[in-house]
């Protein structure tokens, strides 16, 4: 059987589709077999809600009277600094910035309190954010200071851009050492006192389409509780990585860049996020809508936690030295359990990644689709995979200065 995302958008104009979440076709493709769910079902909805640190946000603020430049000068928002190497009026807001005076990792573990993901929690939220200016004044721009406050009902253009986010499978991460650290993957005890890992497992989108064979360039998707589109693919994407006999990686792999507009958006699917020892960030809500082109693509979607395998790596030594190997691996299956063992010892494990929420996000698309308020869109091109014939180069270690 063959259907075109055509065919399957006029059965949703007409209320006639049939979706379902990537957990639901689990069960139905047991109960029915792949090929008969495969005619059936004509959308899978995925999910995931997880910390994404490669995100931020293009505003453009609007013209002050005497006009301002930004570009070239510095621009804070409620003391956090924005990118100013743009044109006037645009800035960049990262959602890992910090203010000035926090203290960071000098009063060790770091608190991280406040940083770009809260404003743009905050800006999502509809609160005011102080905005203060510092410029060098040109004939056309000649005022050099500014201290205002901004609104997203005002400013006119807040454009989320998130250069990775939804990465496809993520390694676990545990500490061989004797002390605490502090990391990206959360607080690891020292000598495998736990495991924390980061993906949605058999909902997360990209687990769904191993080789992004329904998931390309222009996918319209759900972004922060709004409509957004794939724009690329993410930074350090590589799907030359070991795989299963399923196609899903064994470690990490694709990722996704991904555009929408704030406006529309919901700090619910949007949370800053401060990690104690780390820095801050920003907790995202993405899902994106599988169709069911083919027996083949949904046969993918079937992946069950049991069948995603993520490898086991060391963040006290291995990752920081950038050491090859693992400590093994384990499934997603055995993660959700709350305990995997490792070295022969039994230790808890814990998600960074909210499974309940993913489960929302694929709820959420899926009655979007069902209504009819929701369309698929044809990909313009495709991402760069195993079959799409472009060599993607993984991150390598580079010589370092001495």
């Amino acid at each position: 059987m063959a259907k075109t995302i055509a065919e399957i958008n006029q059965k949703i104009k007409q209320g006639k589709a049939v979706v379902v979440t990537a957990e639901e076709v689990i069960d139905i493709a047991r109960e029915k077999g792949v090929s008969k769910a495969a005619e059936e079902i004509d959308v899978v909805t995925t999910g995931t809600f997880s910390p994404m640190c490669s995100s931020g946000l293009f505003l453009n603020i609007g013209h002050s009277t005497p006009r301002i430049k930004f570009g070239g000068g510095k621009v804070y928002l409620n003391d956090v600094p924005a990118y100013t190497g743009l044109a006037a009026m645009d800035i960049f807001l990262g959602a890992t910035a910090l203010p000035d005076d926090d203290p960071r990792n000098k009063i060790y573990p770091g608190e991280f309190r406040y940083g770009g993901g809260h404003i743009i929690e905050e800006l999502a939220a509809g609160k005011d954010i102080r905005l203060e200016a510092i410029a060098y004044g040109t004939d056309c721009y000649p005022r050099r200071k500014l201290e205002t406050w901004i609104n997203i009902n005002d400013i006119n253009n807040a454009i989320l851009f998130n250069i990775r986010n939804a990465y496809q499978n993520y390694e676990v991460g545990v500490n061989l050492s004797d002390r605490m650290i502090y990391t990206y993957m959360g607080v690891l005890k020292p000598e495998l006192g736990n495991a924390n890992y980061c993906t949605s497992g058999q909902l997360s989108p990209l687990l769904n389409d191993p080789y992004y064979k329904a998931i390309g360039i222009g996918t319209k998707i759900f972004l922060g509780g709004g409509v957004g589109y794939v724009a690329w693919h993410g930074t350090q994407h590589n799907p030359d990585v070991p795989r299963g006999d399923n196609g899903v990686p064994k470690e990490p792999a694709g990722a996704l860049a991904v555009i929408g507009d704030l406006k529309q958006m919901n700090p619910e699917w949007l949370v800053g996020t401060s990690m104690l020892g780390y820095g801050c960030t920003l907790t995202v809500g993405i899902g994106i809508p599988i169709p069911v082109l083919s027996e083949e693509i949904l046969r993918y979607t079937t992946v069950t936690d049991a069948e995603i395998f993520a490898p086991i790596i060391d963040y006290s030594e291995a990752y920081p030295k950038m050491k090859a190997g693992n400590l093994g691996e384990v499934s997603y299956a055995e993660l959700k359990s709350g305990h995997i063992k490792i070295q022969r010892k039994d230790v808890p494990t814990a998600s960074l990644s909210s499974y309940y929420k993913a489960q929302e996000i694929a709820n959420i698309l899926k009655g979007w689709i069902e209504k009819g308020e929701f369309l698929l869109t044809e990909p313009a091109a495709p991402l760069p995979g195993a079959e799409s014939g472009i060599t993607i180069k993984p991150l390598k270690e580079r010589p370092v200065m001495e």
